[in-house]
């Protein structure tokens, strides 16, 4: 019975943080309609800037708690209101980009600024004062404090929101801004206020929690994974649940870590166990509508039959310009691109054209390499349609509970899916069902060979980099095929209306798990791929926090467009290496861009995508048969050139660059000097008199909506 008490009080105390940091997930959410995955990576700053102010500078303790409490946590929430404020109109899909890239943005710079190598630790509270005894119990004064502190937040939490005009604004703004405005309340000022006092909370939260934990980056940021389950219990307004969801949570913890039995399966459950009940509590409570669904669509471009083709043969031609330019090592580092770019790929039809949220894609491509590596030792390529139809069975686990969630809550949902691979599922070690051996990382790591095609064996970087290359050229035929077929038609009134897709016969449960399973058997295919490259892999290689980079840059490219995969390799395994390589001071900077990219996704400053951008620029240039050819051409030749030896892979690549350049640039020129000469052609006759142009289809739009 003591032991049992003491584990209570333990509970108890991890749940006061719990329901404090929740609290303030809660607050923000009720008041500006934003869920906040950011929440987590605030609290974490707020311990590193306590241990930088007190340990690292020796600035005394209520020094430095009224500095970060009350200096740097509301410029925090102000800094934060300021970069959301763009969004606060917008659907579910920018809020969620945005918030995603704060905590991907916010890990990086605290490992940019602190050194993830060096071991840190801050004392408790009062750690040299007596326990208090109750009994046969031990309450420490850090385990007070903190349910103090909880008790506290709670009553003046209530206060404000429900005895304060600047409550009654907060809840007021998130349903009407408008009209809220017209009653002489002041939306920008509730929004401010709700920032400040959930930044604030998490601060308070990430403080009082880091004594008992790793002082670590990600550690501090996904413990939010507990006031996420908090915060459901809630439903996301209700605070006196919120509380009560953080109890259940903090005294589970406690007692697993107090009676789970002792042996090599169990550990990683005590650690995956706030997921999986934050999985349960989605699954079984009852969720309201979100507000702000996003209705403002980005249109989802029908590639053509010869361009798709054109498009994945420029993807091989490129994979054997880097497997017979670049050395081994160069290629080890250099030529993931392509297996990566398969993984991306998997967004296109998945979020792209189905709108559905995901978040474990990373996790999806980690089975893929698995089951790769374990069904096939020597290289068999049955293993590898066994990986892709293992990852697919895998996709279909989260398809079902799918049909439940959207938005928010099916974000939430996969990532507490990829919470537990990381913290249970990746670590166990082997063990037997009904005879048959199942094997994941077993607590280590797992060596991948490259593929025996037909008795042809792929075991060097550069056939495994083209290799890579090919599939991912056709997937990219795949996803364009699925696209202009019946399916992708609807998936993409999937996406456009759910109630409406059901309503007109479709089958919801079929098409999602379809879709799904898709999805997550071309994120296996990639990971198999990666695997092959790498040699060997690791968990940690396919973790939570390493998939967000994946998905904002995913976002950033545009997650319809075809060129999806291919920019999403490309970008985190080109300019992203090579530039720390040439520039070192620039290695941390770097790891913040995929956090920029997302931002700059969800600001509006790339609303249809970077692909898409891009082809627009090219647009002239792909029209013209004659220079589409060139473009090609010349760096395939200036190719020849180089594996002759007669010029350096520096002077081929910027021959290369500057000639596509050069070839956009006369294009754009000749175009706008062939529109300049046209004669003025009425409306009717665009496409009979004179060619028709992309451009017109947005200026007969504007058109008739300024007609109605």
């Amino acid at each position: 019975m003591d032991q049992f008490l003491a584990f209570g009080i333990v509970g108890l105390s991890t749940a006061a943080v719990y329901a404090v940091i929740g609290s303030g997930l809660v607050l923000t959410h009720t008041t500006t309609g934003i869920f906040n995955f950011a929440h987590g990576a605030a609290g974490m700053m707020a311990a590193f800037s306590y241990w930088q102010l007190t340990a690292g500078w020796g600035v005394p303790v209520p020094v430095a708690l009224a500095i970060v409490l009350l200096v740097l946590a509301p410029l925090s929430g102000l800094l934060v209101e300021r970069a959301l404020r763009a969004v606060q109109g917008l659907g579910d899909a920018e809020k969620l980009v945005m918030t995603v890239a704060l905590l991907s943005g916010l890990i990086a710079t605290a490992r940019w600024i602190w050194d993830p190598m060096q071991a840190r630790t801050l004392p408790t509270f009062f750690a040299d004062a007596e326990p208090i005894r109750l009994g046969a119990a031990t309450v420490t004064w850090h385990q007070a404090l903190t349910m103090l502190v909880a008790i506290a937040v709670a009553v003046v939490l209530r206060v404000l929101l429900f005895n304060t005009r600047t409550g009654a604004e907060m809840r007021a703004t998130v349903d009407d801004r408008a009209l809220a405005g017209l009653t002489g309340a002041d939306p920008v000022r509730a929004n401010r206020v709700a920032w400040i006092l959930g930044i604030e909370l998490a601060a308070v939260g990430g403080i009082l929690i880091a004594p008992t934990v790793s002082l670590d980056a990600s550690t501090l940021s996904l413990l939010i994974v507990s006031a996420y389950t908090a915060a459901i219990f809630g439903r996301l307004r209700s605070l006196p649940m919120t509380f009560l969801g953080a109890i259940v949570v903090g005294l589970m913890e406690s007692y697993l870590t107090g009676y789970l039995p002792q042996n090599e399966y169990l550990p990683g459950l005590r650690l995956a166990a706030p997921a999986l009940l934050l999985f349960a509590a989605l699954l079984l409570f009852p969720h309201g509508r979100l507000r702000g669904r996003d209705r403002r669509l980005s249109p989802v471009p029908t590639p053509s039959r010869s361009g798709a083709v054109f498009f994945a043969v420029v993807i091989v031609i490129l994979g054997s310009i880097v497997a017979t330019t670049l050395g081994e090592s160069d290629l080890i580092a250099y030529g993931p691109m392509f297996a990566f770019g398969v993984i991306a790929l998997s967004f296109v039809p998945l979020s792209g054209y189905a709108g559905q949220i995901s978040l474990c894609q990373l996790s999806m491509a980690g089975i893929g390499a698995i089951a790769y590596g374990q069904l096939a030792p020597d290289g068999e390529l049955w293993g590898l349609l066994a990986a892709v139809a293992i990852a697919a069975l895998a996709g279909t686990l989260i398809a079902l509970p799918a049909l439940r969630l959207s938005g928010v809550y099916l974000a939430l949902g996969t990532a507490a899916f990829a919470v537990v691979l990381d913290r249970w599922i990746f670590t166990l070690p082997s063990f037997d069902i009904a005879g048959v051996e199942i094997s994941f990382f077993d607590q280590g790591s797992v060596e991948v060979f490259g593929p025996n095609l037909f008795g042809l064996r792929l075991d060097t970087a550069q056939s495994i980099t083209i290799f890579a290359a090919v599939c991912l050229a056709v997937a990219t035929l795949g996803v364009a095929a699925l696209r202009r077929g019946r399916f992708g038609r609807r998936l993409i009134a999937l996406r456009d209306s759910e109630a409406a897709y059901a309503t007109l016969g479709g089958n919801l449960l079929r098409a999602k798990v379809a879709v799904f399973a898709l999805s997550a058997g071309l994120a296996g295919l990639g990971g198999a791929l990666f695997g092959m490259q790498m040699g060997s892999v690791t968990p940690e290689q396919f973790n939570f926090v390493a998939g967000l980079p994946l998905f904002l840059v995913a976002v950033f490219a545009g997650l319809g467009a075809l060129g999806n995969g291919l920019f999403v390799g490309v970008a985190l395994y080109g300019p992203m290496l090579a530039i720390p390589v040439l520039f070192p001071s620039t290695e941390n900077l770097i790891h913040v861009l995929p956090a920029l990219a997302g931002i700059a996704f969800g600001g509006g400053v790339v609303s249809h995508g970077a692909v898409a951008r891009i082809r627009e620029g090219f647009e002239a240039a792909i029209r013209n048969r004659v220079t589409l050819v060139l473009m090609v051409a010349v760096p395939v030749a200036l190719w020849l050139v180089r594996l002759a030896g007669v010029i350096d892979g520096w002077m081929f690549f910027w021959g290369s660059l500057l000639a596509v350049f050069a070839i956009r640039i006369l294009a754009n020129n000749r175009e706008q000097r062939a529109a300049a000469g046209e004669p003025d052609v009425a409306v009717e006759w665009w496409g009979v008199k004179r060619p028709w142009r992309p451009e017109d289809k947005e200026v007969l739009d504007h058109a008739i909506t300024a007609g109605r």
